[in-house]
């Protein structure tokens, strides 16, 4: 629905719209029929925002990306009125970021709300840096004593740098030998990188254990508060 001004007077499509709507909905006045209550008065709605929650993992995983998403809704605005105007801009908040992707977008472009939310919420305490303990007996990472909400694919792939520690593993590398032939995901040297920054994202204070070696790959990085766990038999990962 548009936010400009809805002409009653004009259109039977709207007077069949208007007698099925709720009354509380228009605000009428002799000078000014069918004004939406939420345009106060003495204004007048010039365009709208829409906040769109999607990451890039996500859009690639539905065959697209950001960008084309982004050109498709400006054409169909142009399709829609020819004569509109649109501006885009992309929402960038720190890796990790918790909450729902949408409410993460409206914060990171200073949607007032989102603001005034974001400011009464109290800061939680700052807990007690425990360290990293990567369990690979039991698959499973923890963070400062929490589990890292890690998908399966994601401790592999830890897991994989974490067993030849000290050596540089290139993408095509990771590739075959995570993702075995035949499967649906299997990402290619664009995608790697974005697996790579959600397994980041998830590490949290700890991102940095993945470390990027630029033109080459990734390898992985221990630190003095990382721990290492493995079964008493060599994993069958390791050869």
């Amino acid at each position: 629905m548009s936010l400009a001004t809805i002409d009653r007077s004009t259109s039977s499509i709207a007077n069949d719209f208007a007698a099925a709507s709720p009354r509380p909905i228009i605000d009428e006045t002799p000078s000014q029929p069918g004004r939406l209550r939420a345009v106060p008065a003495g204004t007048e709605a010039r365009g709208f925002v829409l906040y769109v929650g999607v990451d890039e993992l996500k859009a690639l995983e539905a065959g697209t990306d950001l960008g084309a998403i982004v050109e498709q809704l400006k054409a169909l605005t142009k399709q829609l009125v020819p004569t509109s105007e649109t501006y885009a801009a992309v929402a960038l908040a720190p890796q990790g970021a918790g909450g729902r992707d949408v409410d993460v977008v409206r914060l990171a472009l200073q949607d007032p709300s989102a603001l005034a939310k974001h400011r009464n919420t109290p800061e939680p305490e700052t807990p007690v840096r425990g360290g990293v303990i990567i369990d690979i007996s039991r698959k499973r990472v923890l963070l400062d004593n929490e589990s890292a909400p890690l998908t399966y694919k994601e401790f592999e792939l830890l897991q994989y740098l974490v067993l030849r520690e000290g050596r540089t593993i290139d993408r095509s590398e990771l590739i075959s030998s995570l993702w075995g032939e035949g499967e649906d995901d299997i990402p290619n040297e664009r995608t790697i990188d974005v697996h790579v920054r959600r397994l980041r994202s998830k590490l949290g204070a700890y991102e940095d254990i993945v470390r990027t070696v630029r033109g080459v790959g990734y390898r992985f990085d221990r630190h003095a508060d990382v721990s290492i766990r493995q079964a008493t038999t060599p994993s069958p990962d390791f050869f």
